[in-house]
């Protein structure tokens, strides 16, 4: 009669911690990536708000006189604003609406206007030209300028 001898198979404790080791890098690489790509997932969201804040205030600015109608240059009130020049050197602190009311969500972001005469336009004197600028930070992320010009014509 011939015995038939099985062979036996099984990992050695070598194999077994290679493997172990194999795993531990694979999952750590892909932790480190999914990591990364949730720190920076939110960028666009806060440079599109950015923008769209920019947007708004260039707006409101855009939509008043060109020259105070009322002939009393210089409110302080951004309510009482009723040209464009009025709003050169406001600065909010989170975005607000053009009757000063917090806008909710927007807390974290600067705006900073400047609005002055501008020659940059060809046949268009300074006088009769306004550059206005609207400058819009949310730290550490977003530095954010748009530009527009209003004129008297």
């Amino acid at each position: 009669m011939i015995k038939l001898r099985k062979q036996q198979s099984a990992m050695t404790l070598i194999e077994v911690v290679m493997s172990i080791v194999i795993v531990a890098i694979a999952v750590s690489s892909v932790l480190g990536v999914l990591s990364s790509n949730v720190q920076h997932s939110a960028d666009a969201l806060v440079v599109s708000q950015a923008v769209s804040i920019a947007e708004a205030y260039i707006e409101e600015v855009s939509l008043k006189a060109f020259s105070d109608p009322d002939g009393l240059d210089g409110e302080t009130l951004r309510v009482d604003f009723d040209d464009a020049d009025d709003y050169n050197g406001l600065i909010d602190g989170g975005a607000v609406d053009q009757f000063g009311n917090a806008i909710a969500g927007l807390e974290g972001y600067t705006i900073g206007v400047t609005v002055q005469g501008s020659a940059a336009l060809p046949n268009i004197a300074a006088t009769d030209a306004l550059r206005i600028d609207v400058r819009v930070t949310f730290d550490p992320y977003v530095d954010y300028t748009l530009t527009a010009y209003k004129t008297r014509l």
